[in-house]
């Protein structure tokens, strides 16, 4: 991953080693500037983190699509949404989802702010997982959040593809979306996104007209996946460049796929390992996140290990392995991650059914991609383990 320099803006040093903990998250932030309105209390790193994590409630039915009604106070559509009326709508949601729409809307901050736009499309045949949401913060500018990958195959399957095909179906449909929300909002917006969504949002300011670029004033990702070269040498990336900030967890593993060449912050996360992909585990303390200097020993480790993995493949490798992978797992006939999870014995003897009618030569080279990656991995391991002062290797 290619730095410049990490800013400091709106950060406290952490204090502590990396282990699983309580710490002040954004529902603290509520309680600290959940009564002063954006008029009173300027737009913070951290109002994008929570407007980012508000994409990710299913509004379908409640706020209304792009060009189609009028925009919704947030206290209104929490109250819609979370009525009997849509209780099946929102029993798949996390509890803290639920927990953080009614703080939001009990909140003068954010209770009476306008949502719209909102857009949920998954689509099976085009391999696309796209979902939005637009605010109005009330301080004169608009805020486009767009949601990361969600639990069904479809998601993860596009998220497979951003390893060798650029661009996949959502970042096209994120460049169209923030034209048309900056074409018919506010003169200036900011535009965040978490996971999958942190990279549409990037992808959306870089690809977007000139004009709209200009009425950008902030671009965050939140622990997403960078892009191949070709992106960030385009005129469209170098135009936004100055203006996209990412912000990592010290043992991102998300954030750290692929290239980014964006200064990074990284913050500190009360959870360890994989699970410091989730936002409400993110420290926070007054206006800023708590940072760190830099990521962990485990997280660059992971970093070098996967972009050697994928750099030992060509496109047409990775494209084969990865819709070999998905017709695996489509064949289970599970539409969700949890569904796969949920019966895990039966989706595994499905997946093992469904490679006895993959070919010899794909099977090969399923084979021979799998071992690249635990070479990968095993090459990667000694150098990434410093000695103790005992003699014992360790991972941070």
């Amino acid at each position: 991953m290619k730095s410049r320099k990490r800013p400091r803006t709106g950060c406290r040093p952490a204090q502590g080693a990396e282990e699983a903990k309580t710490v002040a998250n954004i529902f603290d932030y509520l309680e600290w500037r959940g009564d002063l309105r954006f008029d009173q209390a300027p737009f913070t790193c951290v109002d994008n983190l929570i407007l980012c994590r508000l994409s990710y409630v299913p509004f379908d039915g409640v706020v209304p699509p792009p060009g189609e009604g009028g925009p919704i106070p947030l206290r209104r559509a929490a109250e819609r949404l979370l009525s009997p009326a849509f209780a099946r709508q929102t029993e798949a949601m996390w509890a803290r989802d639920r927990d953080l729409l009614r703080a939001l809307a009990a909140s003068a901050r954010f209770g009476e702010m306008p949502l719209l736009g909102y857009v949920n499309d998954v689509d099976a045949d085009e391999q696309k997982q796209f979902s939005a949401l637009c605010a109005l913060p009330g301080d004169g500018t608009g805020f486009a959040a767009f949601r990361g990958t969600d639990n069904t195959l479809v998601g993860w399957k596009e998220d497979f593809n951003m390893g060798f095909a650029t661009p996949v179906p959502a970042q096209r449909e994120a460049v169209s979306y923030l034209c048309r929300a900056v074409e018919r909002g506010p003169a200036s917006w900011r535009v965040g996104g978490h996971s999958k969504g942190g990279n549409l949002a990037v992808y959306a300011a870089a690809f977007a007209p000139a004009p709209v670029q200009e009425r950008l004033l902030w671009v965050q990702n939140n622990d997403g996946p960078g892009f191949d070269g070709g992106v960030l040498d385009g005129p469209g990336y170098r135009a936004v460049r100055e203006r996209v900030h990412t912000y990592l967890p010290q043992s991102s593993v998300v954030g750290m796929l692929l290239e980014h060449e964006e200064a990074y912050t990284v913050v500190h996360s009360g959870q360890v390992g994989l699970m410091q992909h989730d936002l409400y585990s993110w420290e926070v303390k007054g206006p800023g996140f708590v940072c760190l200097d830099e990521v962990s020993a485990s997280s660059k480790f992971i970093d070098k290990t996967l972009k050697d993995w994928v750099a030992g493949m060509s496109r047409e490798e990775r494209a084969t392995f990865f819709d070999t992978l998905y017709q695996l797992l489509a064949g289970t006939q599970a539409k969700t991650v949890g569904e796969l999870s949920g019966d895990w014995l039966h989706s595994a003897g499905a997946v093992l059914q469904s490679l006895k009618n993959v070919d010899e030569d794909t099977r090969r080279l399923m084979g021979q991609v799998m071992g690249g990656l635990f070479r990968s991995a095993r090459e990667n391991l000694r150098p990434a383990r410093p000695r103790s002062e005992g003699g014992e290797r360790r991972l941070e």
